[in-house]
């Protein structure tokens, strides 16, 4: 029988699909083999690459958010969002990185000078920058001045600004500190429309978490409390500032008329606004600045002075992978910052299980002698949040001292966790307190009404279904309602009593200070929720001085990372900081971000809210703008 054969046209296209095939094969391979050299180029270059001129500036250019601990991202999903247009998270720098990079400065005899360029610099609470500026301090007093030079001074850029030996400003920039204030957003006419029901369950009349979900403004109450705390932060942000400018308080414009006499005194020039308030020593262009530095460090082929970035310079510093000492005495370090949930979670967010596990690796290894608990929470879950105390109580019986060090915030269950501790520093201006627990559910009958959608059944016992939501379609039962109650004010009586055995105060004392009221850490030294007020170095000190140790490593304890996350996190950090990733993105998305932050914000947190309980401990106020 004869073999049929494909017809003519079927052979070609046969033949045209095998060519295309064999094409694609050949620029697929050829585009992975490019991308697998660029990015070994990108790992592997060599950090020495990095010159730094005989004389040279360091240019202190941040960018990004000051930071105890960076957020955990996913590298890849980080890159295809980016590489869509999508919104980049903002970018962070690990506060100790900054030290290290100004403390190898002081003594590199290659660097003359430091000129701070925090144009880029994100947020950063006044502790944090307090920490570089004890850096830049101890950089000064090695006989290298600091420059400061900038369009626009907000803030946060001023404040840090305020350590150089002279600020410059260009002649159409501004000096603009606006003190600090709360301004939450209110969810309660919002929720009315889409007829989502708020039942709320607290204890405490400063217990504000739950305002934004059952008011349309700021209580009262809570207005009086935070109106305290934020006075008293922005008394020492304006006493430092002056002390270091050497300018009186009373310079700090506060109203709208004291601005517009001064401007109108200088026909609304802002830079000569800010001169004259003594906020800056000069203005320049940015020709005269580079001028001035060059003079004193020389002039490169790019015709400005000769600099290292800080970016270039802690690449030469800070060792991509360290090794700690295996004989060495150890002080343990765990950072607690974000809220915190129950569970595993990822750096940036305080698991109850996660932390919980490095508490625990901190106790079972001989080598560590002492823990820091560097807390920067305004807390969440109670549940998680005894969870991790437990471990701190368990690590004191084992004989390895605790010291919590709070930095910017440790409030709620940030201070739960901070309890248990043998000693407890803070900051002056660490937000803290807000001891109080509530809890919150949203329940949708009437929008199920409004759909005409129905959820009917019959169940053995009142409570069948409560675990599996039925509240959220049929309502919360009155009965129920007096349940929840119940454990709130059970939670809030054991935190009482918790917070009472650890700082040596009976229930009633520490009621009187808590119902939710927040405090700084000057006033909680006070009031005796803190033993010393102190940075976080001086924690560490605390901590070896009750371990007993005189020479030891301090070692962070983090996460344990899969080699496969290793590997991705490689190569993914250094394509991107080869600037070979997207970077950017258009004004427009930029501007639409900026709108719908908070709004953003408000829902992770509210997704974030699983205490297998229902009861948290949170503040949700002690965000500063």
């Amino acid at each position: 029988m004869a073999e049929n054969k494909p017809g003519f046209l079927r052979r070609i296209f046969r033949t045209i699909a095998s060519i295309y095939r064999g094409f694609r094969s050949v620029v697929l391979n050829i585009l992975f083999i490019a991308i697998v050299v660029v990015i070994g180029i990108a790992i592997f270059s060599d950090k020495d690459s990095v010159e730094v001129p005989a004389t040279s500036a360091l240019v202190l250019n941040l960018t990004g958010d000051l930071v105890e601990e960076k957020r955990w991202t996913d590298p890849i999903a980080a890159a295809i969002n980016e590489g869509l247009g999508g919104q980049e998270d903002a970018p962070e720098i690990l506060v100790r990185d900054v030290v290290k990079v100004i403390k190898h400065a002081s003594t590199d005899n290659r660097i003359q000078t430091m000129v701070l360029d925090l144009s880029a610099l994100g947020n950063a609470s006044v502790d944090k920058l307090q920490t570089v500026g004890d850096a830049i301090v101890e950089f000064k007093a090695a006989g290298k001045k600091v420059f400061a030079y900038g369009a626009f001074f907000g803030q946060r850029q001023y404040f840090l600004a305020s350590y150089a030996d002279e600020v410059s400003l260009s002649p159409m920039g501004a000096v603009i500190l606006e003190g600090f204030g709360s301004y939450p957003m209110y969810y309660k006419n919002a929720l009315e429309k889409l007829k989502i029901n708020s039942h709320v369950f607290r204890v405490g009349t400063y217990k504000s978490a739950v305002e934004p979900f059952i008011r349309n403004d700021m209580s009262d109450a809570a207005k009086e409390a935070n109106s305290e705390w934020l006075n008293a932060l922005w008394h020492d942000y304006k006493q430092q500032v002056a002390e270091r400018r050497n300018i009186s308080v009373d310079t700090f414009d506060e109203t709208y008329d004291a601005i517009l006499a001064k401007l109108q005194a200088t026909e609304g020039d802002l830079s000569l606004y800010s001169l004259n308030n003594g906020f800056v020593d000069n203005i320049q262009t940015r020709e005269e600045f580079r001028n001035k530095v060059i003079d004193i460090v020389g002039e490169n082929d790019k015709h400005t002075y000769n600099h290292v970035t800080f970016a270039d310079y802690a690449h030469v510093v800070i060792p991509k992978h360290t090794m700690d000492n295996p004989i060495s005495d150890k002080i343990a370090v765990v950072v607690a910052r974000g809220m915190i949930v129950d569970g595993q979670a990822k750096a940036g967010t305080v698991g109850g299980d996660s932390t919980a596990a490095l508490l625990r690796r901190a106790r079972n290894d001989d080598k560590i002698k002492a823990v820091v608990l560097r807390i920067d929470s305004p807390g969440g879950s109670a549940f998680a949040s005894e969870v991790i105390g437990q471990e701190i109580t368990l690590l004191r019986q084992a004989g390895k001292p605790v010291i919590a060090s709070m930095g910017a915030v440790a409030a709620s269950g940030g201070y739960w966790i901070a309890a248990p501790s043998n000693e407890i520093w803070a900051s002056p201006t660490t937000i803290t307190g807000s001891i109080g627990i509530f809890g919150l559910l949203h329940t949708a009958e009437d929008a199920m009404k409004t759909l005409g959608l129905n959820v009917d059944g019959v169940g053995t016992t009142e409570l069948a279904g409560l675990s599996a939501g039925l509240p959220l379609f049929q309502g919360l039962d009155p009965k129920a309602k007096d349940v929840f109650q119940l454990l709130i004010e059970r939670g809030y009586t054991e935190f009482l009593t918790m917070v009472g055995q650890h700082r040596n105060m009976t229930n009633a004392e520490v009621d009187a200070v808590a119902q939710g009221r927040v405090w700084t850490g000057s006033k909680a030294l006070e009031l005796g929720l803190v033993d010393k007020l102190g940075d976080f170095n001086d924690a560490i000190v605390a901590a070896a001085d009750k371990a007993g140790l005189s020479n030891y490593d301090v070692t962070v304890l983090q996460q344990e990372l899969t080699p496969a996350e290793k590997m991705i996190n490689d190569i993914f950090g250094s394509a991107k900081a080869a600037g070979w990733l997207p970077q950017s993105q258009s004004n427009e998305r930029l501007l639409l971000n900026k709108i719908t932050k908070q709004l953003k914000q408000d829902f992770v947190l509210l997704n974030q809210f699983n205490d297998p309980n229902g009861v948290y401990s949170y503040c949700v106020s002690c965000t500063v703008n």
